[in-house]
């Protein structure tokens, strides 16, 4: 079995058992001895702690990988003269996506209502962090001490220094050489590392589902299934239909090679609902099975699982209308274009981890005037959409760095199009 094949193996191994693991339980089917031994011992303790080190060990890649790729991708295109064209193009295709990927859940909710008569009473109390303002968010962009950007992981510095260390490293000719070749060797010793890292994979991908579906169940997607159905195909209109327009129309590429392609990226990210955690593989994917020039994919990918958020603008759209509804709120026309325009705005500098998309939602729902207490009506399915949107999110980050690259020539038409598995 290929590496793909066994990732989806222990994907529907993992949602299978963690599904009977939790019939079993609501249903009362096991003695006590059983349930402690399966549910405490074997999800609670020994998968638990297999899917934390298995995602805590691809986070520990990512500063690294994003440090060293982006000085080199810099590098290489410091000597281009374009490299501010294709800088550009990159964050307009990020951010134009992300406002369709909004208007088209705005939309949809609108046309399904998932909120009319909705109880909008609720036991669970969910407080929002507060989202910093957009100008603190550009303003720190810039590091004052880029050692603790890489200590705290914040990516958005990271990018910024990188990408000076590597216009500079392009600019000093032959004294740079010794500094290039070391980091092309400290690549190649990432990457190597992050290969051994994925042959574990696997087992990863299945502690953290079984313990995820052990604790979830159906009942969640039930009790929200109008809510549920609605992200879901507004997720998958997004990333089928308008991403397989803009290769089409725009890249002049085979749709169905793009997302075949890319479904190793998608099914780990998938798996982990971390697109910086998915960010290795998203490389791997788009040199090695997209055919981008790795000076284009080590730019434009850390750049897009920093501030392209398509799949989570999705769930904000749809839950902000999902809100308003059940609460009985009528935002207007004003209301949503405020949505659109801070949900995008918000997408820029959010990191890319794990329910990050809630923090992002308490800011929209104030900018509205909407109770940020109604983002506990849908925390109980969040997580296995936030699982789904990012997915998305990384289909998009492959689908930029393939239309820059072809705009450019830099597309190994050849590479793009060979079956592989």
């Amino acid at each position: 079995m290929t590496l793909t094949s066994r990732i989806i193996f222990a994907m529907i191994t993992g949602i299978s058992l963690g599904i009977i693991l939790n019939v079993l339980e609501a249903y009362s089917l096991m003695n006590s001895v059983i349930d402690t031994l399966l549910n405490k011992w074997l999800v609670g303790n020994l998968l638990d702690a297999i899917g934390k080190i298995f995602v805590a060990s691809l986070k520990m890649m990512v500063v690294p990988l994003v440090f060293v790729s982006l000085v080199l991708g810099a590098s290489a295109l410091g000597k281009n003269s374009r490299m501010g064209i294709m800088a550009g193009k990159a964050i307009v295709l990020y951010l134009l996506t992300t406002c369709i990927a909004i208007s088209i859940a705005i939309f949809l909710a609108n046309l399904v209502d998932p909120g009319v008569g909705m109880d909008q009473s609720t036991d669970t109390e969910f407080t929002g962090k507060e989202a910093p303002p957009i100008k603190d968010v550009v303003t720190e962009m810039v590091p004052t001490n880029p050692v603790l950007a890489m200590s705290e992981g914040n990516m958005l510095q990271i990018i910024v220094f990188s990408i000076l260390m590597g216009i500079a490293l392009s600019k000093i000719g032959k004294k740079g050489e010794k500094a290039q070749r070391l980091l092309e060797s400290l690549n190649a010793l990432i990457m190597k590392m992050v290969f051994i890292l994925m042959q574990l994979a696997p087992f990863g991908v299945f502690a953290l589902l079984t313990k995820l579906f052990s604790e979830l169940g159906i009942s969640a997607i039930m009790d929200l299934g109008a809510y549920f159905i609605t992200v879901l195909l507004a997720l998958l209109i997004h990333g089928i239909i308008v991403y397989g327009i803009i290769i089409t129309v725009i890249g002049r590429l085979s749709p169905i090679n793009f997302f075949r392609n890319v479904r190793p990226a998608v099914i780990f990210a998938f798996s982990t609902a971390s697109s910086n955690a998915t960010i290795p593989i998203s490389m791997e994917v788009a040199e090695k099975r997209q055919g981008v020039s790795k000076s284009i994919s080590s730019f434009v990918i850390p750049l897009g699982a920093t501030i392209n958020m398509d799949g989570t603008a999705i769930m904000q759209g749809v839950a902000t209308v999902f809100i308003a509804q059940a609460y009985g709120i009528d935002i207007g026309l004003t209301g949503y274009l405020t949505v659109i325009l801070t949900a995008t705005l918000a997408s820029i500098g959010t990191a890319g981890v794990p329910g990050v998309g809630l923090i992002m939602l308490s800011m929209v729902l104030q900018q509205v005037g909407l109770p940020v207490e109604g983002i506990a009506l849908i925390l109980g399915v969040d997580r296995l959409l936030d699982m789904v949107r990012t997915s998305i999110n990384v289909t998009g980050d492959s689908m930029v760095s393939t239309i820059v690259a072809k705009s450019e020539n830099l597309v190994d038409r050849e590479i793009f199009n060979n079956r592989q598995e």
